[in-house]
């Protein structure tokens, strides 16, 4: 946990100092550019004091990266190489606005690029190939019924494409999302026990008739931290930010990304092939009280 944390004290470090970088060369005022990205001087202030821990928001730093002509890759600490002006409408990072909706064209097109190729991912959930239907009516309970029976043919469409014997498939998830699924917490309050069992064993049961060509490990989010992302072989990687993806083209960026995955899978309490014993003795724990579901 304490070299996540230097880890990113050092990213929001690098981040202000190009910020600051950037803001000294150009020739708007502190004011102008605060008004140009839709915050008040305040908050660019917090942003730039030495103090701050968190980087800002996605469509923030974009702004900045926009309004400042320069690279939102080199502001953000992805690349060394700095860029101005009309340089940044050859860059390598595309903002693609996205909602909640199950349907996300640009998530099938980028899929189908992708075809021959490793696709990685941290998925925000479960992954989609393992989720039974009445687990995906539960998590989308909010949107409208089309999107629901959109969301399970995404579902089946990754289940088929998972099953391919061509594919190669890696998915890192955290022990304690898992186990906050097993126990009803978080967004799966209130999905009956009966149906977290048998999703966990339906999951154990796919993971162990997809392997090797899915490959799926748990990470414990005590010393590693993973944001929503999946990396589409050498084509792109594309970071889930809640509202809209960020998604970067350049093989620099995606071994960047790649490395990381990387070391997910290295730190890796749980790997590939003990997944499915693993999510079997979760199940077995849900099914008699006060046998514990933790980690071993």
């Amino acid at each position: 946990m304490e070299h996540s944390n230097v880890d990113k004290r050092e990213t929001t470090r690098l981040f202000r100092e190009r910020l600051t970088q950037a803001l000294d060369r150009s020739a708007l005022s502190r004011s102008e550019v605060a008004r140009r990205i839709g915050v008040d001087r305040s908050t660019l202030s917090q942003i730039l004091a030495t103090d701050a821990v968190r980087l800002p928001r996605a469509d923030t730093a974009a702004a900045l990266a926009s309004t400042l002509q320069v690279s939102l890759d080199w502001l953000m600490g992805l690349s060394a190489e700095e860029r101005f002006g009309a340089d940044i409408l050859e860059q390598s990072l595309e903002i693609s606005p996205t909602g909640r909706a199950p349907e996300d064209i640009n998530l099938e097109r980028w899929h189908a690029e992708a075809t021959g190729f490793k696709i990685r991912y941290v998925p925000t959930t479960l992954p989609d190939q393992i989720k039974l239907p009445e687990v995906i009516a539960f998590e989308f309970r909010d949107n409208a019924p089309p999107r629901i029976d959109q969301a399970r043919v995404r579902s089946e469409e990754r289940l088929n494409y998972s099953r391919q014997p061509e594919t190669d498939i890696e998915v890192c998830t955290s022990l304690q999302s898992v186990e906050g699924f097993a126990q009803g917490q978080g967004i799966w309050s209130g999905l009956p026990l009966e149906v977290r069992i048998r999703q966990i064993e339906h999951a154990a049961y796919l993971a162990d008739e997809m392997y090797p060509s899915f490959r799926w490990y748990l990470f414990d989010a005590v010393g590693d931290y993973a944001a929503p992302v999946t990396i589409f072989g050498s084509k792109r990687a594309a970071l889930y930010v809640g509202d809209m993806y960020l998604v970067f083209n350049t093989t620099e960026h995606i071994r960047v990304l790649s490395r990381r995955f990387d070391n997910l899978i290295r730190h890796a309490t749980v790997q590939a092939h003990m997944i499915s014993q693993k999510l079997y003795e979760i199940a077995e724990g849900l099914k008699t009280p006060g046998k514990p579901t933790g980690k071993g």
